[in-house]
């Protein structure tokens, strides 16, 4: 459908690209050495007092000093020259829209090194970004707040005035003056900690000088928090902070970080540069986590594990994110992208790279089999869009930067990574990334320096290969047919451009060039032949393969395109499927192209429910949650006609096997995947409506609300999912109580996610007025709103009109964030649905960023 949105300044359609801010990068005739920064922040009145003296060099002579600096005020500033005087400056004049200050001396400063002087203050805003306040509740039940930071991507400028650009590296030697009974943590080690000379109730704490970094990697944490402790096996003193009282669930954290960092030094042969590396859990956090150098900051929900409330899904994200983020301490904190351009770089290596860590740390997870539903398939649904963009982006305003923290950068990022290492092999991937990280280390890089590494360590053409992928969005659907000839088989492949909207018929159309691996049947887990597709179409012999045989293009689901076989191909893979002798990630790979291309209109939904019944016998976790995710999908859409039931019904009989063999309660022998099939089993036929799951759920929800049986973790979802789908206003209200009553921000979010499932219309609305209470963590209120609208039609009515009404409140809670992009796409389903008031914008929203976060 044609969605149209207004903004209130001009009524303009944005249906037409806005034009892009124009931006200047700061001038380079006056550049840092080394920040020394003090601050002392109040806890009390929520504002902060800073000094910076920052040795810079003048390597042109100028009379004025440009830098970054946003919500803060300059007191004073001056310049003093190496053996020379101190010149006051004579004004500051900001431009707040570019969010720059020049400060103007009287004389020219000469070429050389001096000190820049400047005394400020600012404000520990609550918008989770630059230098805020966190607010959270002690042990005794009093409100108390942290000071904390944020500065990825263009946030440390509202801390302190600085070069805030990745290219513009320095060190730093930080001092926080902070109350003597809160912990304070930075970057790096302490190396002194003294009484304050005015105040007895503050104390001074100064770190070790920082290795040099870029301003979007400075960290500095203050509040309350226990900790636990231990040192790696290359001797890196790891501690994970928790919240006071709550050090145990620091542990699950502290064993993934001790595993990691030994992992990544031998993956990368470059020894972690720093003495120590703090995790700590921030209760109100915008992002998921953020790599800071050697004092990464977390979601308390990516971090914390309780080990008897925690469900397995928890364990697996908390291993995940904290792999993410200590593949950053190289790749992009060593070794920093030159600008947001290649912002993709950092994000999509470290989004496949946890991947394989977490395999090494738990290879019971089939973290693999999980990484194609969880990203590789997500960013083939996105980059199918025409609102899809390249991967790399050509930014320049900053205020841009925070549109390109999406999918394509993340998940399809990792996919080709996947891919390309897959198509160059471990050992010459891992040569090329030691040579990248030593010759870039502590300086910047650009796409094209990795791919000149890995081309050399190769010997293949990877720019070429690797060009194709990144700088031009989408990916090609890959038609395939057979011809038996004698004993061997002769393909004929091509390959077009897939689009979400139908077939790509434009007479211009992209080509890629496209690893290409093949098995047949007489071994699944073996690539029989590898090819590289430079062109629009291409004939390949399969010798001594006979036509008993099934063929499979793609196996292990690596690379990044769909596969549409010939009617006769498609019939021979359907055994496959039912004895389970192709690949569990083959399984999944062949129902997900096959569910998008009827999505596309290319083929009958009928074949693929028909396919999808072949699955009946499927053991895999993975293979099942894709399956769910797309009925979820065609669910959504026949809500609008008269063949919702039915779907409901399939849904109910497709599940019910599995859900039988598992039964409730865990088994001996069961492990990890056991424990997410059971809940994802549970939860779809709870919410379908399965009686006898119904009945159980209501059972056993009792029993755990009186406080005869606790729920299990695992079961808790599902179980809430089911009670609240088909409960009523007194259901609604024993969640909420537990959701008061839950000392755990796992608990409350798994409760915040599932209260959306209330059915009628006046519970729904207490769900949504309930987003924007005192009792949900503003970064939380999207996932609540979100829930409203993704569990029926009239949620989805009910969640827009309820984001139109309080328009104002969310916007300024979110300042045009990535959080306010995702709470559009949250409550924007395009279906046949009849949106029929276009939303009114603030005239100062970025448009761009709603463009690309809208199906």
């Amino acid at each position: 459908m044609l969605f149209t949105v207004f903004v209130s300044s001009s009524n303009q359609n944005i249906g037409t690209m806005p034009e892009r801010r124009p931006f200047v990068r700061l001038p380079t005739d006056v550049y840092p050495v080394n920040y020394g920064l003090s601050l002392k922040p109040d806890l009390i009145d929520f504002t902060f007092e800073g000094k910076l003296e920052a040795l810079v060099e003048v390597t042109q002579a100028t009379n004025q000093i440009v830098m970054n600096c946003a919500d803060i005020d300059i007191i004073t500033a001056s310049f003093v020259p190496q053996g020379g005087e101190e010149i006051n400056a004579t004004g500051f004049n900001y431009q707040n829209e570019d969010e720059k200050v020049t400060l103007s001396f009287p004389s020219a400063l000469q070429k050389g090194f001096g000190t820049l002087k400047i005394d400020f203050v600012g404000e520990l805003n609550d918008k989770m970004k630059g230098f805020y306040r966190s607010k959270y509740t002690s042990p005794t039940g009093e409100i108390r707040y942290a000071a904390v930071t944020q500065f990825e991507a263009t946030d440390a400028r509202r801390a302190f005035p600085c070069w805030d650009e990745p290219a513009i590296k320095a060190t730093f030697d930080i001092t926080l003056i902070v109350p003597k009974d809160r912990v304070a943590l930075s970057n790096m080690n302490v190396i002194d900690r003294k009484p304050h000379p005015d105040d007895e109730n503050l104390v001074e704490v100064k770190f070790a000088t920082t290795p040099i970094m870029s301003t979007y990697l400075v960290a500095f944490v203050i509040g309350e928090y226990d900790y636990v402790e231990s040192q790696s096996s290359d001797g890196v003193m790891v501690r994970v902070y928790t919240p006071v009282g709550k050090a145990e669930q620091g542990k699950f954290a502290l064993e993934v970080a001790t595993k990691t960092l030994p992992f990544y030094n031998d993956y990368f042969s470059v020894p972690y540069p720093l003495p120590k590396i703090d995790l700590i859990a921030i209760a109100d956090f915008a992002a998921g986590a953020m790599e800071n150098w050697g004092l990464v900051t977390y979601r308390e929900t990516a971090l914390l594990i309780d080990p008897k409330n925690s469900c397995s899904s928890s364990r697996q994200w908390v291993a995940l994110v904290v792999g993410h983020e200590l593949a950053h301490q190289w790749f992009g904190n060593l070794v920093t992208m030159e600008w947001w351009t290649h912002l993709w770089l950092n994000e999509g290596f470290a989004s496949w790279i946890e991947y394989l860590c977490v395999d090494h740390c738990f290879p019971e997870y089939d973290i693999w089999t999980q990484f194609v539903s969880a990203d590789y398939t997500r960013a083939l649904d996105l980059d199918a869009l025409d609102s899809s963009h390249p991967i790399e982006v050509n930014v320049g305003h900053p205020s841009e930067v925070d549109e390109i923290f999406d999918a394509i950068s993340y998940s399809k990022g990792a996919s080709v990574i996947r891919m390309l290492h897959n198509y160059i092999g471990d050992e010459d991937f891992r040569k090329g990334m030691n040579a990248y990280l030593l010759k870039f280390q502590h300086k910047n890089a650009s796409t094209e320096d990795l791919w000149d590494c890995l081309e050399q360590a190769s010997g293949k053409p990877i720019a070429a290969v690797m060009g194709s992928w990144t700088k031009q969005m989408g990916f090609p659907i890959i038609a395939v047919d057979q011809e038996q000839v004698s004993d061997d088989c002769v393909l004929k492949i091509s390959q077009k451009k897939f689009c979400a909207s139908g077939p790509h018929n434009e007479e211009n159309c992209p080509s890629w060039m496209v690893p290409i691996s093949i098995c047949t049947s007489e071994d699944p887990k073996c690539t029989k032949l590898k090819v590289l597709l430079d062109r629009q179409e291409t004939t390949i012999t399969l010798n001594s393969v006979g036509p008993d045989q099934w063929i499979k293009i793609n196996p292990g689901t690596v690379g990044f395109y769909r596969i549409q076989y010939s009617s006769s191909m498609l019939e021979s893979l359907l055994p496959g499927i039912r004895d389970l002798s192709l690949q569990p990630v083959d399984r999944l790979g062949l129902q997900n192209d096959l569910f998008s291309l009827s999505r596309a209109g290319m083929i009958s939904t009928v074949e693929v429910l028909k396919l999808m019944e072949a699955f009946v016998n499927e053991p895999n976790y993975t293979v099942w949650s894709d399956l769910s995710c797309n009925l979820g999908v065609l669910s959504s859409l026949l809500s609008h006609t008269d063949f919702h039931e039915e779907i409901q019904e399939f849904i109910r009989d497709l599940f019910t096997p599995i859900g039988l063999k598992l039964g409730w309660d865990s088994k001996p022998g069961e492990g990890h995947l056991d424990a997410l099939l059971r809940s994802l089993v549970l939860g779809k036929l709870g919410k379908a409506g399965h009686k006898p799951t119904l009945e159980e759920a209501r059972r056993r929800f009792k029993d755990h609300v009186d406080g005869k049986q606790v729920l299990p973790a695992d079961l808790r979802s599902p179980v809430y999912l089911t009670v609240l789908k088909h409960g009523d206003s007194a259901t609604l209200d024993t969640m909420l109580k537990l959701h008061k009553q839950a000392d755990m921000q796992e608990e409350k979010n798994r409760i915040e996610r599932v209260l959306g499932a209330i059915s009628a219309p006046d519970l729904i609305q207490k769900v949504l007025n309930f987003a924007l209470s005192e009792d949900v963590r503003p970064q939380d209120t999207v996932s609540v709103i979100g829930g409203v609208a993704g569990s029926s039609k009239q949620g989805r009515k009910a969640a827009w009109k309820f984001v139109k009404d309080n328009w104002e409140e969310l916007y300024n809670r979110y300042q045009g964030g990535f959080l306010i992009s995702r709470l559009i796409k949250k409550t924007v389903w395009v279906t046949p649905c009849d949106i029929s008031h276009p939303i009114i914008f603030p005239s100062n929203f970025n448009k761009q960023s709603i463009l690309w976060c809208l199906w």
